[in-house]
């Protein structure tokens, strides 16, 4: 009986899932495919496609039907920004990568401190009107030298002026990064909130995190406040999809 192109891409999917094609390596070439299924190339083009559309598999020129990685890190929920690891040295993204028996270092982070003016969700989350100064920490973190996400904190100037989160030096701006700086200047992280979305990148995301083709980001947009309920810092991050399995761990409500 002859099988239809979803039905292909049902039988190359449960192979890879299987293990049968590890994670970099390539698909045979569509007419091996052709062949051994008893298929025309037509149906092997669009069960690749399939494929591709579902973030399985990526071509790749001169080298053929890569088949992509499976999420390398953990990105935790709440465990990751938990006092006992910033405030002793540990940021929140090298907590990621120890729940993923990966390493880090200083180098696997960039830096860019930049005044800018705050937009609309900047203005909202720091309670400022919109076009006033405010620092922006940008950030773009990488793993084996592959970009992983970008992440970009705002602050209000009188909240960190003359501290080590505007140091535009390369890196973390303290060892237990800037929830420990705000510590230090009285305005001790309390309360998080995060909201996660995603979409396809724009060319400059694409171009940043190197991501392969048809590959989505997902959105951070984060707000920290401390006890009293006033809004210290402000972020959005761009991490890529592939790169991260995300994890939440947490007390039922009543």
């Amino acid at each position: 009986m002859t099988i239809g192109y979803r039905d292909l891409a049902a039988v190359l999917r449960e192979a890879i899932k299987g293990g049968e094609y590890a994670p970099e390596t390539t698909l045979p070439k569509q007419n091996e495919l052709a062949t051994q299924y008893d298929v025309n190339v037509n149906t092997v083009r669009k069960a690749i496609g399939v494929l591709e559309a579902e973030g399985l598999v990526t071509p790749v020129r001169r080298k053929g039907t890569v088949v992509r990685s499976r999420p390398a890190l953990k990105r935790l929920g709440m465990e990751r920004y938990a006092k006992s690891k910033w405030k002793f040295g540990l940021v929140a993204f090298a907590a990621d990568r120890e729940a993923s028996g990966a390493t880090w270092n200083r180098s696997d982070q960039t830096n860019r401190v930049t005044l800018v003016e705050a937009d609309t969700e900047i203005a909202q989350a720091l309670g400022v009107e919109v076009g006033s100064p405010v620092y922006e920490r940008a950030r773009l973190v990488k793993q084996d030298g592959r970009p992983t996400h970008n992440l970009a904190s705002y602050y209000r100037p009188d909240d960190v002026e003359n501290t080590p989160i505007v140091d535009p030096k390369p890196g973390n701006a303290s060892p237990g990064g800037g929830f420990a700086v705000l510590t230090m200047q009285g305005l001790e992280p309390d309360t998080m909130t995060e909201t996660i979305s995603a979409r396809m990148p724009t060319p400059e995301e694409i171009d940043e995190l190197e991501l392969p083709a048809g590959e989505p980001v997902m959105i951070l947009h984060r707000t920290t406040r401390t006890a009293d309920g006033t809004a210290v810092e402000f972020a959005r991050g761009v991490h890529a999809a592939s790169r991260f399995a995300w994890t939440y761990t947490f007390k039922i409500p009543e």
